[in-house]
C-alpha cells in the first residue's frame, strides 16, 4: 500500500514540475526580448546583453516555482534583469576606470583634441549612467526601448504618475549634465 502511495505523490510532483516547465517556457517566449532590450539599455554591448539575460532567465527558471502571482512575470523578470545588468555595469566601469587611469598615467591626453561624434556618444552615454537607479531604468525602458508609460509602469510596479515625474527628472538632470553640448 505505502509503495502504491509513494509512487502517487512522485508522479503528482513529477506532473507538477512538468506543468511548471511548460508554463515557465511560454512566458519566456513572450518576454525574452524584454529581458534582452533591459540589459541592452543598460550594458549598450550585444554579447555582454545576451550573458546578463541568460543570467536572468537562469535563475527565474530556477525560482519560477516561488513567483505567486505568474502574472507578474514580465515585471519580475525584467528587475532581475534589470539588477543582474546593474551589477555587470558596475563592474564594467570598475575595470574601465582602473585602465583608463594606467592609460592615463601610460601617456598624458592632449587636453584640446576636438570631440568626435563617438566621444559625444560616450558623453551622453555617461550622463545617464550618472542617474540614480530608479531615473535611469525609467528612462532606459521610455525613451531608449520604447515603452510607453503605462507599459513602463507595469513593468516596475509604479504608479504612471511616478513613471512620468521620474522621466521628467531624469531629463532635467540630463539637460544640465549635457548644457554644454549646446555651445
Amino acid at each position: 500500500m505505502n509503495e502504491w502511495v509513494g509512487r502517487g505523490v512522485l508522479g503528482t510532483f513529477v506532473s507538477e514540475r512538468a506543468d511548471l516547465d511548460t508554463e515557465f517556457e511560454a512566458r519566456l517566449r513572450d518576454s525574452s526580448a524584454l529581458a534582452f532590450g533591459v540589459a541592452y539599455g543598460v550594458l549598450r554591448n550585444r554579447e555582454d546583453a545576451e550573458e546578463v539575460a541568460q543570467d536572468a532567465f537562469a535563475r527565474a527558471f530556477r525560482r519560477f516555482h516561488q513567483l505567486r502571482d505568474r502574472e507578474a512575470f514580465r515585471s519580475w523578470l525584467t528587475r532581475m534583469t534589470w539588477r543582474l545588468a546593474i551589477d555587470r555595469w558596475r563592474a564594467d566601469r570598475r575595470r574601465a576606470a582602473r585602465e583608463l587611469a594606467a592609460a592615463i598615467d601610460a601617456d598624458r591626453l592632449d587636453g584640446e583634441q576636438l570631440m568626435s561624434d563617438r566621444e559625444r556618444s560616450r558623453a551622453v552615454w555617461r550622463a545617464i549612467d550618472s542617474l540614480p537607479d530608479k531615473l535611469r531604468m525609467v528612462l532606459v525602458l521610455s525613451a531608449i526601448e520604447g515603452h510607453g508609460t503605462r507599459e513602463v509602469a507595469r513593468l516596475i510596479g509604479i504608479p504612471e504618475g511616478t513613471v512620468k515625474s521620474r522621466m521628467f527628472q531624469a531629463r532635467r538632470i540630463l539637460a544640465e549634465h549635457l548644457r554644454w553640448m549646446k555651445s
